[in-house]
């Protein structure tokens, strides 16, 4: 600790993200990237994009980039806000919705980025248990708050909320900004952001990074009512007035335009999901069920550290969270079919 910090700094507690391992040959299922690489057209209009005209700004309002988006979800231009990933969108969304003095509400088993910003930008804060089958119980958000965030599918159980439940949250927190989390929706659940017309106080929230192939490119999103996407271009204005560069600009959008490729891929996770889940089931594992491009499992007569550190010894990496209530599961990135069946072929010969 220096001298130098401002006061606060020494007590954040920042946000830990997964091992980007350095070691050679390691099968890689800890971050939820997407198996696949991104979109052919992607690529294409990259490399388009290497010219002279790096040595100009970027679009500052990503205004192509923003129509692309509404033009896919149905929405105006001005319902859309984008960033460099959603951690920062969420990072605008946490300063410029949810500074209220009342509590935020989140589930206690949920993205563990949430109480980081509500560290750095001091705000309260009150997590909501999930229920005994680690799922959202929407009743039990009836009580003052001064907003309501999760990710739907959920992290990391993968456990998905309808979007009936959630017009019933919605309902029930009309004064309040209710912020839906899609990281991982495009893997087998219905976005929200058909309802944002419905409910001002909606707010979706999506990435690029996983159902996309785009985790290195560093896209973000939020759609919801021009007053709120008003507040994110406020902070982000006041914050970083060129978030996205060109290349990730022009990436976005080729992306956003290769409907064919992003089906391709979204249905070849979850196709090799389902079945690596009815494989650990038969080796025993109990599996929660999956909205999303990972999913979580337990064994209940093998402890899940030691098994990530048998994994690990074999040349497989996943997640392990020593957090209460889950340590003893397993978060599993969804795999080639090639990965899934090194990890399932090691698990067989650690549990059996």
């Amino acid at each position: 600790m220096s001298k130098f910090w401002s006061p606060f700094v020494k007590d954040l507690v920042p946000y830990v993200p997964g091992e980007q391992p350095k070691m050679a040959r390691l099968i890689k299922l800890n971050t939820n990237e997407n198996p696949y690489g991104p979109s052919p057209k992607v690529l294409e209009a990259i490399r388009a994009e290497l010219d002279d005209s790096l040595r100009l700004y970027p679009d500052p309002n990503g205004e192509r980039l923003k129509q692309a988006i509404a033009g896919y979800y149905g929405v105006q231009p001005s319902q859309v806000f984008v960033g460099n990933g959603s951690d920062e969108v969420l990072a605008h969304v946490f300063h410029g919705l949810f500074q209220h003095g009342r509590p935020l509400l989140f589930p206690d088993i949920s993205y563990s980025f949430y109480p980081v910003y509500c560290g750095l930008y001091d705000i309260p804060f009150e997590t909501v248990a999930l229920d005994a089958q680690f799922r959202i119980n929407v009743a039990d958000y009836g009580r003052p708050n001064g907003g309501i965030i999760f990710p739907n599918p959920n992290a990391p159980t993968g456990c998905l909320l309808p979007l009936a439940a959630i017009r019933r949250l919605l309902e029930a927190n009309t004064e309040s900004v209710v912020v839906v989390d899609e990281a991982y929706v495009d893997f087998g659940g219905e976005s929200a952001i058909s309802l944002v017309d419905q409910y001002p106080n909606l707010l979706v929230t999506q990435t690029l990074s996983k159902s996309r192939s785009l985790a290195g490119l560093r896209v973000g999103l939020a759609v919801g009512n021009a007053e709120l996407i008003e507040a994110l271009e406020r902070i982000k204005n006041s914050f970083n007035s060129y978030p996205l560069d060109r290349l990730a600009l022009v990436g976005a959008v080729a992306a956003f335009e290769d409907q064919d490729y992003f089906e391709q891929t979204c249905q070849a996770v979850i196709a090799s999901r389902e079945q690596l889940v009815s494989e650990l089931q038969d080796l025993g594992f109990e599996v929660l069920p999956s909205a999303a491009n990972f999913i979580f499992a337990r064994h209940p007569q093998h402890d899940a550290a030691q098994l990530a550190a048998a994994l690990r010894e074999q040349g497989v990496i996943v997640r392990h969270f020593k957090q209460e209530r889950i340590n003893q599961f397993l978060r599993i990135t969804i795999g080639t079919a090639e990965q899934n069946m090194a990890l399932q072929e090691a698990l067989t010969a650690l549990v059996q």
